[in-house]
């Protein structure tokens, strides 16, 4: 899914800048496959040696450019990755992949490094260095962060600043009607003629070209074999990786599970079922919060209802903004509010409260914040997104299916409501416009393996329900099954006990230590007079 740390979110697809170079992008891929150059030599520090392997070359350099400069990449040994735009056209152009290596602490490190797979799809992993680094996960191995093709720092990157121009003017539409479908629908078109007349293949950006750059840049590297942590998103790519790419895999660490053999607005609305119910359980068994909010669960159903019969209109003051921004909430507004909110999941019960008695400013600055914020702007490459959803979700999920999900996860919702999952607003006629093949049917099938693998969700998480661990361990057959109660979506960005966890199973993969689960509790809720 597209990764949502806080109350960051975005509804179409999340690193500021013009587009890079595009003189390089015309490069066409050598007709010949160059010798291999040697492997580096034993104790010769990861990412140092320059190397080709087949179509991919590896290349010391500097470090890729973020949005922010990010102190964990101080140290960082730094390079790219070029490899074919499209594999299957051996002739065609190169694109160029940033490389940085975050040094393990230790001065002994292990030989095999953990890869860290970023979310989305369309983040960039060289950008998330700090809350990996956070994690732990640089203790004893170094650290490996590439930006996947048409990421922030690729070249070319697939950003579309447009669409998020257009996702934060969103916040002041109603939601669901004809004229905002038409105007999301025109954002996504611009998007793509841009893209496409800067001629790039649209086509080739997806989990099957992602999976074989992951491998190239294994074999450029000269590692043996290496471990995945993959977060939301990632996770899809790494499950598909299991599968295309495992012997270089000695181990994987899935956070905020999303499985492409189930991935699409279905299993959206279970996940989002599933969070709220994790999060308004929390609450019941609390029993201050319980007493102040009593069946929250109804609060919020009579909210979806009533506000997308009568939607309310606001002004807020939202952070970097000169002008109040106009809000409009209504039952679809606040079904994807609360799917980011279990990030702040103390204040929740008391903003439900706060809109349920007229007073709806609370949640109308969180959900205008999230998509006007600097974080919201120029990062996500968009090409990206669509690559993977209209090429390997909506080709497998018919229309009805996708609504008969919404159907069944809340049945008392308005059907409007219902029609658009969270998070994927108008998808179906997005990928219309986006007008890529579909992937094989092989995309979506069940990852088998014996690769030890952990399977970590959060209690909370209404982005990437808890049950897809459950999900993929059916054809998992070393898999360690973790949730993490009172957790949102992403668990090593917000838990101490899900950080140690990950680092245990690293180090021992199948028996990762999970005493610390044992002393977790609900957060405290807030209550108000």
């Amino acid at each position: 899914m597209r990764t949502v740390r806080g109350l960051r979110t975005a509804a179409a697809g999340t690193a500021t800048a013009g587009l890079l170079a595009t003189a390089l992008l015309a490069m066409p891929a050598a007709a010949a496959t160059p010798s291999p150059t040697p492997t580096p030599s034993p104790g010769t520090p990861l990412g140092t040696v320059p190397r080709t392997v087949g179509d991919a070359r590896y290349a010391p350099g500097p470090c890729p450019r973020t949005p922010e400069p990010v102190e964990a990449l101080g140290g960082a040994r730094c390079g790219t990755l070029t490899v074919p735009e499209n594999r299957a056209k051996p002739n065609g152009r190169t694109i160029r992949l940033g490389v940085a290596i975050v040094p393990a602490l230790s001065a002994t490190p292990k030989p095999d490094p953990i890869v860290w797979l970023a979310g989305g799809p369309g983040d960039d992993a060289v950008g998330e260095a700090k809350m990996a680094v956070d994690g732990g996960l640089n203790r004893d191995r170094d650290l490996v962060l590439m930006s996947q093709r048409g990421t922030y720092s690729a070249e070319p990157n697939l950003l579309c600043p447009n669409i998020d121009a257009f996702n934060a003017r969103a916040v002041g539409l109603a939601s669901g009607t004809p004229a905002t479908e038409r105007l999301h629908v025109e954002a996504t078109k611009a998007c793509r003629d841009k893209l496409a007349a800067r001629g790039i293949d649209l086509a080739a950006y997806n989990d099957t070209e992602s999976a074989a750059d992951y491998e190239d840049l294994r074999a450029a590297l000269g590692v043996k074999e290496w471990n995945l942590y993959a977060i939301s998103y990632g996770t899809h790519l790494a499950l598909v990786s299991m599968r295309r790419h495992p012997d270089g895999l000695r181990s994987v660490a899935l956070d905020g599970i999303l499985p492409p053999s189930r991935s699409g607005s279905a299993a959206t609305w279970s996940s989002a079922r599933q969070g709220f119910d994790g999060l308004f359980r929390a609450c019941a068994q609390q029993p201050a919060c319980n007493k102040r909010y009593p069946d929250l669960p109804a609060t919020f159903d009579k909210l979806v209802r009533d506000l997308e019969a009568k939607p309310v209109t606001t002004t807020v003051t939202v952070p970097g903004q000169d002008k109040p921004v106009k809000v409009v909430l209504d039952g679809t507004a606040l079904v994807n509010w609360m799917t980011s909110a279990t990030h702040v999941a103390p204040q929740v019960p008391l903003a439900l409260d706060e809109l349920a008695r007229g007073k709806p400013q609370r949640i109308a600055q969180q959900y205008a914040g999230g998509k006007l914020s600097p974080a919201a702007m120029g990062r996500v490459a968009h090409g990206l997104v669509y690559g993977v959803f209209c090429s390997e979700w909506t080709p497998y999920e018919s229309e009805e299916q996708a609504l008969r999900g919404g159907q069944e996860a809340f049945p008392s919702y308005p059907r409007p409501v219902q029609a658009q999952a969270p998070q994927l607003t108008f998808l179906r006629p997005d990928c219309e416009v986006w007008d890529v093949p579909a992937a094989p049917a092989s995309i979506r099938d069940a990852t088998r393996s014996d690769i030890p693998t952990l399977a970590l969700s959060g209690g909370f998480d209404a982005q990437t329900g808890a049950d897809n661990g459950a999900h993929v361990a059916r054809t998992l057959d070393n898999v360690e099954v973790v949730t993490v109660p009172y957790e949102p979506h992403v668990v090593i960005a917000t838990s101490e006990c899900a950080q140690e966890i990950a680092v245990s199973f690293f180090d021992t993969p199948g028996s990762a230590d999970t005493a610390c689960l044992k002393d977790l509790k609900a957060p405290a809720f807030e209550t108000g007079p």
